[in-house]
This record gives structure tokens, sequence and C-alpha cells, in this order.
């Protein structure tokens, strides 16, 4: 594998560790979340974009800073609010970036953004707040296709 693959494959790991009860979706091919939100919350991770990279020539080396853009998905209940649930999953998820920023050294660091967050309205649906930032996996590799 490449390794964009690599470090989206050790993203999208990183997420279903961090919420072992969660629905995690992406790179898969299949880009079309479920209408619905699972009751233990959902997170889409897409491809993104690596970007122009940076280019050392002697020898050539290629830096990129990959956006990887992720979708959180949470359920409003009676205990808690659909912003406190996804605060909740976004807090597990960037705690297991903090804990690991290389992901096990593919990358030289692993940074999120500040997410945005939003009501999603389904209809005949509970009540579901969702969330997205990025992930920005700053990494080098020497060739752009590999």
């Amino acid at each position: 594998m490449s390794k964009r693959l690599d470090v989206l494959a050790a993203v999208k790991a990183l997420i279903e560790s961090a919420l072992p009860g969660a629905t995690v979706l992406g790179l898969d091919g299949k880009d079309a979340a479920p209408a619905r939100v699972p009751p233990n919350g959902r997170v889409v991770v897409r491809s993104g974009e690596p970007g122009e990279p940076e280019v050392d020539l002697c020898p050539p080396v290629y830096h990129y800073d990959h956006r990887i853009p992720i979708e959180v998905d949470g359920y409003q209940t009676t205990a808690r609010t659909g912003e406190e649930v996804i605060d909740e999953m976004m807090g597990r998820i960037g705690t297991a970036v903090e804990a690991d920023r290389t992901l096990g050294g593919l990358c030289d660091w692993l940074e999120p953004t500040v997410p945005n967050t939003d009501d999603i309205y389904v209809e005949g649906a509970n009540p579901a707040r969702g969330g997205d930032f990025d992930l920005v996996a700053s990494y080098s590799t020497t060739s752009p296709l590999n």
C-alpha cells in the first residue's frame, strides 16, 4: 500500500479503538453514510486531500499535510444532549490522537482542527447532532505515488 493509504487506514483504526461501540465507516468505496445514526454513534472517515507537497530534491522527498475529514454523529439521550454526546466522542478521538501523534511512526505529526457542529434532521428518527473536523497528518514519502 502507499503511504497515503497506510496513514488513512491507521487513522480509521485509531478512531475504531477510541470509540469501540461506534460504527466507523469510510475508505471502502462507500462514501454515503446510512440515513439513520446507530445508537452508539457513527464516525465517517473520508480520504481527504493530501494537497501539493513540499519537495526536497536531493534525494527526492515529498512532504504532505494531508487533511483527512472526520464526521461524527451521535444521538441525544435522556441524560445528555446531542452536543454532549458528540463532544465526548470527539474528546475520546482527541485523547487517542494525543497518545499516538505519529500513528506508530507512519507520520511526523497528527493534529486535529477545530470542530464544527450542527443538528441532523432525519424524519422519524431520534434527534441527532453531528460534527466534523479534519485530522491533519504530516508525513513524507520518496514518491508521490507510493
